[in-house]
């Protein structure tokens, strides 16, 4: 928590505080939560706004089947990155967003400096290898994508007739290209994230990554531009501004995210944490009638009523974008009576916004309360901004052999006390099994029944093993130290040191059984897709599967280069 808030608390102890995480982190919230500028995709976007990066086509030699190479340059206040994009003409076989993929339309690196001709050529040789290649020095992040082969080739063909493509069209995917791999901190031999230096312009979580997808972004609209000159010569249009701004880089992911989750809970706890400290103080500003800052707020809403109403994307487990514009509505009418009285409900509030928010619980849907926190967010955006700061953590669990079993058993309760209220002994409880696949080598959930025995489960068992750990210190003398623990019983070490290790951090764990049959894994995928990544219109297969769309309306080069401010989240869809 941060010192400000930490001391405002302290004064005030009625002042809005981050939610608890026995109400955040169930799955079905978590699934709720939606994108804001504390998402990493957005916070990089503005950042590169706020600093006047800029990004330069430095080569550009792609034929009419669009084989060739595509080199840009990137300024940073502080140093240059260079982004390499080799274009291949499309096959029909092997195209798949996996990493088993042996086909993608276009592969890239993202690399410190500006590499010369012989580092240029080595990356256009390794990349095709993956995980038999070898990235050169000052490599970052290795990159993958593949066409949206409708939009892709309307888009170029209507280019290519002299007029811009068909808006209804674009609007059903809202990109030319997906993402079909960003490979970083060590992959490959990139080099890894906690080795980049303290004053490194991309050290925070993930921000290499997502300047790869920026790119990716960029060079889409100039691919299509570039084949529309080649198909219609001196008739050829460019894409307008407006549509190159509205599309976005196509982004699928799967249960791999929930292992990501298991696997960085201090980076997790670190952004949860700065999104609720974030919210809630926009939750304690003192608004009164007629403030100008409501006045703003409600355009927001309004703004996300109408990007929710123009959503052409289908929802399976989740709400219907038309339910969320519609509840948004009765927001803004909320909004409306706060800032003609300067009342919630005809009452007078010492907190307004917390007030009209946690109102919001029981009458409207969770994701619609998530939109409006979002929004709260932009009323707070130096704080928001400073909050992101602290997503620089390091993952490593380390035991305290010197802590007493009655001191850890203390801790496991006030800690995990949900973890030892489900019941695993219950039909279903330990249904599935984390698997790697050997066909497509990537994470699945399987029945236990349809695999061979003894396969290994990668998925973190938290229940099992907290209730494991519970039965061995109920056992033993509370003053015994833990050493004396894990002499004993070394299975027991994992645990532990993730007990130790977490403790004091609210938001490092889904509350939930992820072996159980009423486990969702979408809805944890959801979370981290949405609101971690930014990734907009998250639509969700088979309730583990979810396809979206990064960077949607974020600024282009040439915006930057103009030095574009003001919203841009949630587009409007272009004029035809």
């Amino acid at each position: 928590m941060s010192s400000s808030l930490r001391a405002s608390l302290a004064d005030d102890p009625t002042r809005p505080r981050p939610r608890p995480a026995s109400f955040l982190m169930r799955p079905e919230r978590l699934a709720a939560m939606q994108p804001s500028r504390l998402s990493l995709s957005r916070a990089l976007a503005l950042r590169i706004l706020r600093e006047g990066w800029r990004i330069r086509i430095r080569r550009f030699d792609i034929d009419a089947e669009a084989n060739g190479t595509a080199v840009y340059e990137i300024l940073a206040p502080t140093r240059s990155f260079t982004f390499c994009a080799f274009s291949v003409k499309p096959q029909k076989g092997g195209r798949t967003g996996r990493i088993i993929g042996r086909a993608w339309d276009m592969q890239g690196a993202l690399i410190e400096g500006p590499p010369d001709e012989a580092a240029i050529e080595a990356t256009r040789r390794e990349l095709p290898k993956l995980y038999q290649g070898r990235a050169t020095p000052g490599t970052l992040v290795w990159c993958r994508s593949n066409r949206s082969m409708r939009v892709f080739d309307s888009t170029v063909t209507a280019l290519a007739e002299g007029r811009q493509p068909d808006v209804p069209v674009l609007a059903t995917s809202c990109y030319l290209m997906r993402n079909t791999g960003l490979d970083g901190n060590g992959t490959f031999g990139t080099r890894s994230f906690l080795a980049l230096e303290p004053d490194h312009p991309l050290r925070g979580a993930l921000q290499a990554q997502m300047l790869t997808a920026v790119m990716m972004r960029e060079f889409a609209a100039d691919l299509v531009d570039c084949l529309a000159r080649h198909q219609g010569g001196t008739k050829a249009v460019k894409l307008s501004p407006d549509i190159r701004r509205f599309l976005g880089v196509g982004n699928g992911s799967a249960l791999g995210l929930m292992l990501f989750f298991n696997n960085h809970p201090r980076l997790l706890n670190a952004w949860i944490t700065a999104r609720e400290e974030a919210i809630a103080l926009a939750k304690a500003l003192p608004v009164t009638a007629q403030d100008s800052r409501l006045a703003g707020l409600r355009a927001l809403i309004q703004r996300l009523a109408r990007f929710r109403a123009e959503d052409r994307m289908r929802y399976e487990g989740f709400a219907p974008s038309a339910q969320i514009a519609e509840e948004l509505g009765q927001i803004d009418a909320e909004l409306a009576k706060l800032e003609a009285t300067g009342q919630v409900g005809g009452v007078p509030q010492r907190y307004p916004l917390a007030a009209l928010a946690d109102g919001l619980e029981g009458r409207l849907h969770p994701e619609t309360i998530e939109t409006f926190l979002s929004a709260l967010i932009e009323l707070v955006p130096e704080q928001a901004d400073a909050l992101m700061g602290d997503l620089v953590v390091s993952e490593e669990l380390a035991v305290d052999p010197a802590m007493t079993c009655g001191a850890l058993r203390d801790l496991l309760h006030a800690e995990h006390g949900w973890a030892l209220e489900i019941d695993m002994s219950t039909p279903g409880a330990k249904r599935f099994v984390w698997y790697k696949s050997v066909t497509a080598e990537e994470p699945r959930r399987g029945p236990v029944e349809e695999l061979p025995p003894g396969t290994f489960n990668l998925g973190l068992d938290i229940p099992s093993l907290c209730q494991a750990l519970e039965a061995e210190l109920a056992v033993r003398p509370a003053a015994q130290r833990v050493s004396r623990l894990l002499i004993e019983s070394p299975d027991l070490r994992l645990m532990v040191s993730r007990i130790q290790g977490l403790r004091g951090l609210p938001y490092h764990t889904p509350h939930a059984n992820i072996m159980g049959e009423d486990f969702k894994p979408a809805q944890v995928v959801r979370l981290l897709n949405a609101a971690f990544h930014g990734i907009d219109k998250t639509r969700d297969f088979l309730d583990r599967n979810l396809r979206g769309v990064l960077l949607h309306g974020a600024p282009t080069a040439a915006d930057i280069e103009a030095g574009a401010t003001g919203p841009w989240f949630h587009p409007a869809e272009p004029s035809a």
